[in-house]
């Protein structure tokens, strides 16, 4: 196989406005795409710097609003992002010990979960 890695992921959201506004204000992410496709809007934001992004559509394939779960992101500063998130109006569980290390959840507000783990080396 000759897969190289991953481009995207969709996260399914109910306004895409009220979604837009969630990564790039509470979580900074940047918008690195957003245009008219036909009668479909095509939303993607991600962490700045970050090959991978989230595109925020309606509900696809059959998963439904809020429907993903598990995504895990990665920080070198864990404690000083979720006083950030907190800081934002975003609720997040941790940080928490783990036996892998350390980790954070929070939610959209369509309720898609997020891990938030300290990256390796990180704090």
């Amino acid at each position: 196989m000759s897969i190289k890695g991953i481009k995207l992921i969709t996260v399914p959201v109910s306004d895409q406005d009220a979604a837009k506004q969630f990564y790039v204000e509470q979580l900074g992410f940047e918008v690195s795409q957003d245009s008219q496709m036909g009668p479909m809007r095509w939303l993607e934001v991600a962490p700045k710097g970050s090959p991978v992004s989230f595109a925020l559509l309606p509900s696809v394939l059959g998963v439904p609003v809020g429907g993903l779960k598990g995504v895990q992101l990665f920080t070198d500063d864990l404690d000083g992002d979720c006083e950030s998130l907190r800081a934002a109006g975003v609720k997040v569980d941790g940080p928490n010990a783990r036996p892998w290390g350390r980790d954070a959840n929070f939610s959209d507000p369509d309720g898609n979960a997020f891990v938030l783990m300290s990256a390796p080396g990180g704090q």
